[in-house]
């Protein structure tokens, strides 16, 4: 699916949140559980520390802040919200919906929410689906969460998978403006690609028992080396397709944000489409990856650095499990809005 955004109206990001767990698990406390090396990790992955979410903490618990930054920011009460769509992959359990637990959480009383779940490809799915659900009139406003507690998920005796996972939640705020905002979208999936990067057991085709539980099949599996050839090709297709469905040459791209899996894949994605690196961001070294939260985190960092300034080109690709990947893509607006609509 590839589409241009402005048919109906400027739509645009006018909040940004992001929050992080307060631990931070260094390469060096993961050496001494399984066979690998601060050293060894660090070369193949770019990753030096991450954020792992207490033992009571579940993600509507790290996502809450994040998503009363970006209100705060965009100036909005949560009260006055139509539409909260968190994307994740590890909800706080299976119903209700983690969106229903943090629009009560928040106050939005009259704020339509649910769950959606496409890998590390989450929030960006999340976006189309929300901007979808302005440009058709079906709501004035729409909070995104992109969040996920991986930590517990993650085998922390399998050695190919826990060096690289980490907890986060980012949040933003879309409105109609004036001017800017979101030029086009480009999503996809190929589910033949599912057994690359899954969790077994736990839905209905494999409930909970006592042998899948003994087996670790309720823990996240990952054929690393498959899942780097589709993500360095992903990457690259996805933001070539909506640069050329928006008319955008990728020398005017002012500020790349991937997803943040590993830096190799990064490294590459940028070089192979020709974006500076000062113009990539890159956070995966503190958090590692966050899944649905790595983009809106990485996003955050943008912000927080003051790299999204009026005007700015800003792209969006991820890609994660499903297989799913996406890209969006945004002309960036003074504080978030672009004048009266």
């Amino acid at each position: 699916m590839i589409a241009t955004a402005t048919a109906n109206g400027r739509i645009s990001i006018t909040g940004i949140g992001s929050h992080t767990p307060k631990r931070i698990m260094t390469n060096d406390e993961i050496a001494k559980r399984v066979d690998t090396s601060d050293e060894w990790i660090l070369e193949r992955t770019g990753i030096r520390e991450r954020r792992v979410a207490a033992p009571e903490e579940a993600l509507s618990d790290i996502s809450l802040p994040a998503a009363e930054a970006a209100l705060e920011q965009a100036g909005m009460k949560a009260s006055s919200l139509d539409l909260i769509v968190v994307a994740t992959v590890t909800p706080d359990m299976f119903f209700p919906s983690t969106g229903a637990i943090i629009a009560d959480r928040l106050g939005a009383k009259d704020a339509a929410a649910y769950d959606l779940s496409a890998g590390c490809t989450g929030f960006v799915y999340a976006l189309v689906q929300a901007h979808g659900m302005i440009a058709g009139g079906l709501a004035d406003n729409a909070l995104v969460i992109g969040g996920d507690v991986l930590s517990k998920i993650v085998d922390w005796d399998d050695r190919s998978t826990c060096v690289l996972f980490g907890d986060g939640a980012g949040a933003v705020v879309l409105e109609r403006v004036g001017e800017g905002g979101f030029l086009g979208f480009e999503l996809g999936a190929d589910g033949s690609g599912g057994p690359q990067l899954y969790m077994p057991a736990g839905g209905s085709r494999a409930p909970a028992t006592v042998e899948t539980v003994a087996e670790h099949q309720h823990f996240a599996k990952m054929n690393g080396r498959e899942v780097f050839k589709f993500a360095t090709r992903v990457l690259v297709d996805s933001a070539q397709k909506v640069l050329g469905e928006c008319g955008v040459a990728v020398e005017d791209v002012d500020v790349y944000v991937p997803h943040q899996a590993n830096v190799r894949i990064i490294d590459y994605a940028r070089r192979k489409l020709g974006i500076p690196e000062e113009r990539t961001v890159v956070n995966v070294d503190r958090y590692g990856n966050t899944s649905s939260g790595s983009i809106p985190l990485a996003l955050g960092d943008a912000d927080a650095d003051g790299r999204l300034a009026p005007g700015e080109m800003v792209l969006l690709t991820g890609m994660g499990a499903g297989l799913t990947w996406g890209s969006a893509l945004i002309e960036w607006t003074a504080n978030g809005k672009g004048g009266t609509p």
